[in-house]
Protein backbone atom coordinates (compact mmCIF):
# COMPACT_ATOMS: atom_id res chain seq x y z
CA UNK A 1 0.00 0.00 0.00
CA UNK A 2 1.36 3.43 -0.88
CA UNK A 3 0.40 6.84 0.41
CA UNK A 4 -1.69 9.10 -1.79
CA UNK A 5 -0.66 12.51 -3.06
CA UNK A 6 -4.03 14.26 -3.27
CA UNK A 7 -3.49 16.94 -0.61
CA UNK A 8 0.20 17.39 -1.25
CA UNK A 9 -0.27 20.72 -2.97
CA UNK A 10 -2.26 22.43 -0.20
CA UNK A 11 -0.79 24.60 2.57
CA UNK A 12 -2.12 24.26 6.11
CA UNK A 13 -2.32 27.04 8.69
CA UNK A 14 -2.64 25.86 12.31
CA UNK A 15 -2.47 27.79 15.58
CA UNK A 16 -0.09 27.26 18.46
CA UNK A 17 -1.69 26.18 21.75
CA UNK A 18 -2.46 29.13 24.04
CA UNK A 19 -3.43 27.11 27.13
CA UNK A 20 -2.19 23.91 28.73
CA UNK A 21 -4.11 20.70 28.28
CA UNK A 22 -5.77 19.29 31.37
CA UNK A 23 -6.52 15.67 32.18
CA UNK A 24 -9.93 14.70 33.51
CA UNK A 25 -9.04 12.27 36.30
CA UNK A 26 -12.41 10.51 36.22
CA UNK A 27 -12.59 9.71 32.50
CA UNK A 28 -8.93 10.16 31.52
CA UNK A 29 -9.77 12.54 28.69
CA UNK A 30 -7.48 15.38 27.71
CA UNK A 31 -9.19 18.75 27.44
CA UNK A 32 -8.25 22.36 26.86
CA UNK A 33 -9.95 25.74 26.96
CA UNK A 34 -8.19 26.70 23.74
CA UNK A 35 -10.61 26.33 20.82
CA UNK A 36 -8.09 27.56 18.22
CA UNK A 37 -6.35 24.18 18.39
CA UNK A 38 -9.30 22.76 16.44
CA UNK A 39 -8.98 25.27 13.58
CA UNK A 40 -7.10 24.29 10.41
CA UNK A 41 -7.16 26.60 7.40
CA UNK A 42 -6.14 25.25 3.99
CA UNK A 43 -4.73 27.37 1.17
CA UNK A 44 -3.83 26.45 -2.40
CA UNK A 45 -0.58 28.45 -2.46
CA UNK A 46 2.04 29.47 0.05
CA UNK A 47 1.58 33.14 -0.87
CA UNK A 48 -2.11 33.02 0.07
CA UNK A 49 -1.31 31.49 3.46
CA UNK A 50 1.41 34.03 4.25
CA UNK A 51 -0.77 36.94 3.09
CA UNK A 52 -3.62 35.76 5.34
CA UNK A 53 -1.31 35.54 8.36
CA UNK A 54 0.18 38.97 7.69
CA UNK A 55 -3.25 40.61 7.21
CA UNK A 56 -4.33 39.24 10.60
CA UNK A 57 -0.93 40.18 12.14
CA UNK A 58 -0.26 36.57 13.14
CA UNK A 59 3.27 35.43 13.82
CA UNK A 60 3.96 32.61 11.42
CA UNK A 61 6.59 30.02 10.60
CA UNK A 62 6.68 28.30 7.20
CA UNK A 63 7.58 24.62 7.31
CA UNK A 64 8.31 23.33 3.82
CA UNK A 65 7.33 19.66 3.55
CA UNK A 66 9.98 17.20 2.52
CA UNK A 67 9.46 15.47 -0.79
CA UNK A 68 9.57 11.72 -0.57
CA UNK A 69 10.43 9.58 -3.52
CA UNK A 70 7.76 7.01 -4.30
CA UNK A 71 9.14 3.74 -5.56
CA UNK A 72 6.58 1.74 -7.53
CA UNK A 73 6.12 -1.75 -6.16
CA UNK A 74 4.54 -4.84 -7.54
CA UNK A 75 2.78 -7.55 -5.57
CA UNK A 76 4.63 -10.15 -7.64
CA UNK A 77 7.93 -8.90 -6.19
CA UNK A 78 6.99 -10.59 -2.91
CA UNK A 79 7.49 -13.98 -4.57
CA UNK A 80 10.67 -13.34 -6.58
CA UNK A 81 13.33 -16.04 -6.35
CA UNK A 82 16.18 -13.52 -5.91
CA UNK A 83 14.80 -11.77 -2.81
CA UNK A 84 17.31 -10.75 -0.14
CA UNK A 85 15.11 -12.11 2.65
CA UNK A 86 13.15 -15.34 2.25
CA UNK A 87 9.39 -15.08 2.07
CA UNK A 88 7.69 -16.46 5.19
CA UNK A 89 4.20 -16.57 6.56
Amino acid sequence: MQSGQVRESTWLLTFEPQHRTEIDFLMGWTSSRDTLQQVELRFTTLDEAVAFAERRELRHVVEVPRRHKVQPKSYADNFRHDRLLPWTH
